[in-house]
């Protein structure tokens, strides 16, 4: 073989022992031994790798971590595929299992860029979206006798950003009498605070951008399904090519590590900032599961093993009241994410929420001087003290 022939070909893999890390497999393609494997392989007959768009090691590997910690502690046979974001998990989930005629069944309260892919987007295809109130079991009964398209209820519980908390097990019970497929965002809480597919969902969503990852250097999503719905999602995936890739998924794998001992201070310091916020005479109104005074209390106590990082608050006054106080904090930090080691706010009714109707948001208590905050791991003290020199 001559020189420049030899350059182009691939280093060997000189690996002898099992690496302790996860190897990033930054790889495009897979090798055939012979065309017949590859027929075998293409054909279902023999397990293999072929291109990353269809499989790869890294991203397969975190996907059966993300299935074993939805699952775990229940005999569920659950499969779960890495996306591109959070967005592109949700969108996955609800084009595989709708279509033109049909209807989903979802909450008011919802994350605004979830409202704006039903309004604008998947509405393009005959597909329409029915807000109610998820708390009010009565009225999802209602809703779904008077409408036989509905083929999906789509929820988030605790949602984003009003907080407020549905009962997932009797929600999943009532839908799944009239055989329509549950669907759960689960990225406020991750796996290690509420499992609802141990509460009878039949899909779950994550944005792992958030606090599966955790730092803030990863943008990826997961869709974690009941076995029988994983072939069709699996295959909208693979052809839509929203598809995660090795880094953001070993990224991911990197966070995940750590999830625990974040979370639980996550959910501390959100506790004491929230009972901090309840009391000062400044605050309107504090949204926050972990409260006694949180209308869904024992609910979220009930389903969760604790209250999370996220909260929301509404100041007294109006909207400039709200912006002079997010311009003042210095440790806390202006960002439209959330989940991140350290403490974050955004003003839904100028960002996240901003292509949302007023109407539907002040329906749904998203004012405009609600404030939402991903509540961080830094200390405690250095949180409140930012928080009470821009509140003075």
């Amino acid at each position: 073989m001559k020189l420049d022939s030899f350059c182009v070909k691939g280093s060997e893999d000189k690996v002898t022992t099992k690496p302790h890390v996860l190897p990033i497999y930054a790889t495009s393609s897979f090798v055939f031994e012979d065309t017949q494997q590859g027929i075998r392989i293409f054909s279902g007959e023999e397990e293999g790798h072929k291109y990353s768009r269809y499989g790869n090691p890294t991203i397969d590997a975190v996907s059966d971590k993300l299935a074993q910690m939805a699952a775990y502690g229940t005999e569920a046979k659950v499969k779960a595929y890495m996306t591109s974001s959070g967005m592109s998990a949700i969108h996955i989930a609800l084009t595989s299992l709708v279509q033109a005629g049909d209807a989903i069944l979802t909450q008011g309260s919802l994350y605004g860029g979830t409202t704006e892919l039903l309004n604008t987007v998947l509405s393009k295809s005959n597909v329409s979206s029915i807000f109610t109130d998820l708390r009010d079991l009565s009225k999802v009964e209602e809703t779904l006798a008077n409408n036989s398209n509905i083929k999906v209820c789509y929820f988030e519980t605790p949602s984003n950003p009003a907080l407020t908390v549905l009962d997932i097990e009797a929600l999943c019970a009532i839908c799944k009498s009239k055989g329509v497929i549950t669907i759960a965002d689960n990225t406020f809480c991750t796996p290690y605070l509420q499992r609802p597919i141990a509460l009878g969902t039949d899909i779950v969503i994550h944005s792992t951008t958030k606090y599966l990852s955790g730092h803030g250097n990863s943008i990826a999503g997961a869709i974690i399904c009941q076995e029988k719905f994983a072939y069709q999602i699996w295959n909208t995936l693979k052809l839509t090519g929203s598809t995660c890739n090795a880094w953001d998924a070993w990224l991911t794998d990197q966070g995940m590590k750590t999830l625990a001992l974040r979370m639980d201070r996550h959910s501390s310091n959100a506790l004491h900032l929230a009972q901090f916020l309840e009391a000062h005479p400044q605050i309107q109104k504090v949204n926050y599961p972990g409260l006694s005074s949180h209308p869904e209390h024992k609910i979220a106590a009930a389903q969760m093993s604790n209250f999370g990082g996220m909260m929301s608050f509404e100041l007294k006054g109006d909207l400039q009241r709200g912006i002079a106080f997010m311009d003042k904090l210095k440790i806390c930090t202006q960002a439209p994410t959330l989940g991140d080691v350290d403490t974050l706010v955004l003003h839904p009714a100028s960002s996240s929420h901003l292509r949302v109707s007023q109407d539907m948001r002040e329906k749904n208590g998203i004012s405009d001087t609600l404030i939402r905050m991903s509540i961080g791991i830094e200390s405690f003290e250095d949180i409140k003290q930012d928080i009470e020199q821009a509140l003075s």
